[in-house]
């Protein structure tokens, strides 16, 4: 069996992620994140049949008198909306909820997000357990108290900061998970390398192989080095003032690929979040380079590992790169004085850059 990991998320909220085999089960440890009485499930129509039910009844063994609603919505990031937004909250209220209740947020990072907006804004802030169950959102969106939905002219513009009482990572179901969802997943655990530490980039070529035949003890591994990186960060700059806007590495082109798409992933017409993260960073490592920040060896680099991985590393036909550009001025990392890019100074160091020029931007994204 795989050792079970815990990594230690610090702060003014202190909280534990524990990731290993069975944890969706395992009702004593479920229920020991519960203070209160009532617990909504929040999950997809893709995932609650498959796990809904068990955790329902690990819950129900351990807390006989819980109060427990679902309320499951379609899967997509086109779904994280606030009309389902308003519908959540509706389902805490039709559950009576009180100030002491928890949200469970079983699902990848729509559900994560959405659900822990929900549990932010109900009676001012209820508990939320992260339950997550994609590769993607246990090495990203679980950790960190990011909570947020999107509107038609942006991803995530309406949220809130609100840390998780707990999270815990059941490897068991990154077996069930397409592979296209453990690739995408596999993007945001490469950033990690990226941004703080090249060792793990070498770690991960290493081990790209394991990772992409789901092997147990590397998947452990690479998801608890992940959240370790990012704990690190988070507890150093929990509202994303300083540091923790490194994480967002490749994001700021990847969103703008995303929301030009029309959120389209879900469906195969466009790039998932993963995916367009991965051009987004080979898009960043290029500007990177041609900006004299950093080698272009470094780009090759983290553009052979991306696509070892089976990730998209051009960006898709059909984008108008002045139309990406103005999506780029509409994103939240944006602020008074512009645009902020993530790029890097050589594999392994980050940094945040401002002023770069609009004609820059557009030539990396030209090619």
């Amino acid at each position: 069996m795989t050792a079970m990991h815990t990594v230690e998320i610090g702060g003014t909220a202190p909280y534990a992620m524990r990731i290993g085999p069975g944890l969706l089960e395992d009702g004593t440890t479920l229920a020991g994140a519960v203070r209160g009485r009532h617990v909504l499930l929040v999950s997809d129509g893709n995932v609650a049949p498959l796990y809904a039910d068990a955790v329902e009844a690990a819950l129900r063994a351990a807390r006989p008198g819980l109060g427990i609603a679902r309320f499951v919505m379609p899967p997509g990031e086109h779904e994280k909306t606030l009309a389902r937004f308003g519908e959540c909250l509706d389902a805490l209220a039709t559950l009576g909820a009180t100030r002491d209740a928890a949200v469970l947020a079983l699902g990848g990072g729509v559900i994560g997000d959405l659900a822990g907006f929900a549990a932010a804004c109900w009676m001012r802030g209820i508990d939320v357990v992260q339950l997550p169950t994609s590769l993607l959102a246990m090495v990203d969106s679980s950790v960190g108290g990011k909570t947020a939905v999107d509107l038609p002219s942006g991803k995530n513009l309406v949220g809130a900061f609100h840390p998780p009482r707990a999270v815990f990572a059941d490897t068991n179901v990154l077996r069930s998970l397409p592979d296209r969802e453990l690739r995408a997943g596999l993007a945001e655990v490469v950033k990690y390398g990226a941004i703080f530490d090249a060792g793990f980039l070498d770690w991960l070529e290493a081990h790209a192989g394991a990772l992409l035949a789901r092997e147990d003890a590397a998947i452990a591994e690479a998801v608890a080095r992940s959240c370790q990186y990012k704990a690190d960060v988070v507890e150093r700059d929990p509202f994303e003032h300083g540091d923790r806007a490194l994480l967002n590495f490749g994001h700021t082109f990847g969103h703008a690929i995303e929301t030009e798409q029309g959120y389209a992933g879900a469906t195969g017409d466009g790039l998932n979040h993963g995916e367009a993260v991965a051009v987004g960073m080979v898009l960043a490592a290029r500007l990177s380079a041609r900006q004299g920040l950093a080698p272009e060896a470094d780009t090759e680099r983290l553009r052979g590992l991306l696509a070892r991985l089976g990730l998209p590393v051009e960006l898709p036909a059909g984008l108008d790169p002045r139309a990406l550009l103005a999506r780029m001025r509409l994103d939240k990392k944006a602020d008074a004085q512009g645009l902020r890019f993530i790029l890097w100074d050589r594999a392994g160091a980050a940094r945040v850059v401002r002023d770069v020029p609009d004609a820059a931007v557009l030539d990396a994204l030209v090619g």
